[in-house]
């Protein structure tokens, strides 16, 4: 207990007064020491008592990166992970790699099973096409193929059909009788064939020993599956380009990416004007 005297004079003077020594000597501390609020620094840290009182988080850090990890993580939006229900921060769409590869790659198949699949989504392509899709038109299936029966020509061969012809190399008949020189030749020619489309094989150039792959309607066709490939090839391309100019014949061009791994025929030859 303080004499009445000397708690009216300290109010007379607007001195603070303190319940005890205990209370007065804290009052004199001018620093605090609190442990840095990252969860796995765990270092002391000594403030200024204003400082720690400007915080608005309360919340004291040992280092700028510390801070930047706590409100960095704090910052991030609350996700459920879709497989356990597990509440977490971050821009990962599961937990842990674990609860990803339960989705990813659930049960991992047999060579067995994976050998069906892909024959059976060759017969199906077949049904589809009425022809084995080459290995430029589904390099996805192809790739599947390989990886289980080691070629692509053994998966055919296993779906029990017969493989394709080399595309650029071994003669074929196309659907109408048309002797083709290539197997990319023979799709070109089914498709107009099939598009009811009148066309002609191997019609020569004006006055030249050159001949064009089709004739549609007074148009020169040419695939040139080589383009780019054999110095020879490319030059007698330009060569029939010049005979085609000269004579003022349309010309119309077909590349492999035309044909594979998707067909733009349509786009090519059916839309223009022949």
């Amino acid at each position: 207990m303080r004499a009445r005297g000397r708690v009216n004079e300290a109010k007379k003077f607007s001195w603070k007064q303190y319940c005890s020594k205990k209370c007065q000597n804290q009052a004199k501390v001018t620093r605090v020491e609190k442990v840095c609020a990252n969860p796995n620094c765990n270092k002391k840290v000594s403030r200024e008592l204003a400082q720690f009182k400007e915080s608005k988080s309360g919340r004291i850090f040992c280092s700028s990166s510390c801070a930047a990890i706590v409100n960095n993580f704090s910052k991030r939006k609350i996700k459920t992970c879709p497989v356990c229900n597990k509440q977490f921060r971050g821009e990962r769409k599961y937990c842990s790699n674990l609860c990803r590869s339960k989705v990813v790659n659930p049960k991992k198949k047999s060579e067995t099973e994976r050998q069906k699949e892909v024959l059976n989504d060759i017969k199906a392509l077949y049904g589809i096409q009425g022809r084995i899709p080459t290995k430029k038109e589904k390099p996805g299936l192809a790739r599947r193929a390989q990886a289980v029966f080691g070629t692509w020509n053994k998966a055919i061969e296993a779906a029990g059909f017969e493989p394709n012809p080399v595309l650029f190399a071994k003669k074929c008949f196309a659907e109408d009788g048309h002797k083709c020189d290539s197997f990319a030749e023979k799709i070109i020619d089914d498709w107009l064939y099939s598009n009811n489309i009148e066309h002609q094989r191997n019609i020569p150039y004006p006055n030249s020993s050159y001949t064009a792959d089709f004739l549609i309607k007074g148009k020169l066709v040419e695939f040139l599956g080589l383009n780019g490939e054999l110095q020879e090839y490319d030059k007698n391309t330009k060569l029939k380009e010049k005979l085609a100019g000269k004579h003022k014949l349309k010309l119309i061009k077909i590349f492999p990416k035309d044909l594979f791994p998707v067909n733009h025929l349509s786009e090519i030859i059916k839309t223009k004007k022949l």
